[in-house]
Formats: structure tokens, sequence, C-alpha cells
């Protein structure tokens, strides 16, 4: 039976990297996720989104530069977050860096660009969730040193990174602390 809308808003959860097993993604897959985030809400059509997708010897340099870049900057280093920051780009099948384009006009405010790339990313994790693909926004402090590794264009930084990959067993069932009706107040 085919997923409702509403059943695969309910059903997403991050899928880490550790999860993922060794299928390969398809290009017409990465595709087929992005056109979703292109879809997304934008106030004035500013389109803010930007995406860099990673894959192959791209995952392991990126992975390299940003253990680099940890244990340069780290005020408290851990040699197994060291390990684990390059580990988790090997793990995933692919790592599609989320970028925003500032408006140059700046013709809304930057929250509601930040947040249309954040839509822009729900659409990407629900469809990757419909097509039974793990997925997990990550924005770790080295997102900060990306000018240093991308060639962004001016006004382009980065916002985190989605892993992506293929997964084998079943999703927990999630939860919220609270309904629904504790976070609304209804005006008449």
């Amino acid at each position: 039976m085919k997923k409702t809308l509403q059943d695969l808003i309910a059903s997403r959860r991050s899928v880490f990297p550790s999860q993922y097993n060794d299928q390969p993604i398809l290009e017409a897959e990465i595709k087929t996720i992005l056109e979703a985030a292109n879809w997304a809400p934008t106030h004035r059509r500013t389109e803010p989104w930007r995406f860099k997708v990673l894959q192959g010897a791209a995952k392991t340099r990126l992975g390299q530069f940003l253990a680099v870049k940890y244990k340069e900057n780290s005020p408290k280093f851990s040699e197994l977050k060291h390990k684990k920051i390059a580990l988790k780009m090997e793990q995933s099948a692919a790592i599609i860096t989320i970028c925003i384009l500032r408006d140059p006009k700046e013709s809304v405010p930057e929250w509601e660009e930040i947040a249309a790339v954040a839509m822009a990313v729900q659409n990407m994790w629900l469809t990757a969730h419909e097509m039974n693909i793990g997925a997990y926004w990550s924005s770790p402090s080295t997102i900060k040193t990306m000018h240093e590794f991308f060639d962004f264009n001016n006004g382009e930084r980065c916002l985190g990174f989605f892993y992506l990959g293929k997964y084998d067993q079943e999703l927990a069932p999630g939860m919220r602390l609270s309904t629904i009706e504790k976070k609304t107040t209804w005006l008449s």
C-alpha cells in the first residue's frame, strides 16, 4: 500500500551514516531528490538553495579536509571524533553540501532565505525517505571553513551536509514530547 504524504512526514527519520549499507545511490536518484528541493517555497522567487554533490574520491577529500580543520580548531580535541569525521564520509553513498546564496539585493530578510533552504532540504528528505534512502543533515562547526574547500560564488556559504545512503533495518517509530494541541492556541 502506497504511503500518504502524512505517512511519509510522520515516518521520516534521521538515518545516520553508520546505518548505511554498501549499495550505491544512482545519479538519477540524486537528481530526483534535488529536483524535489527545487520546488520549495521561496519568497520573491529568490531560490537561494545551492547544492554540491560529492561521491567517490570527492567524499574522501572532504572528509580529510574536515578532519584536519577539526584538529586545527578544536579546543577539546578527541582522536575518536577525529576518526569519525572521515569515516562518516566513507560510510555515505553521497553527500550533498547544503548552501545558501543570498539575494544580492537582499530583497527579503536573511531568515526567510535560510527558511527557504531548510524547506528545500525537507523536500529532499521526504523524497529520499519515499525512495528508501536514508538521510541525515549535519551542521558541524567546520562548515565555517568550507570556503577553503569549495569555490563558492560571491555571497554563497555552507549551511551543512546532507548525508545519503541506503539502509536495511526498520526505522524506529517516531515520537513527540507533546501533542500539537499543547503547542497551538486558537483565536476567534
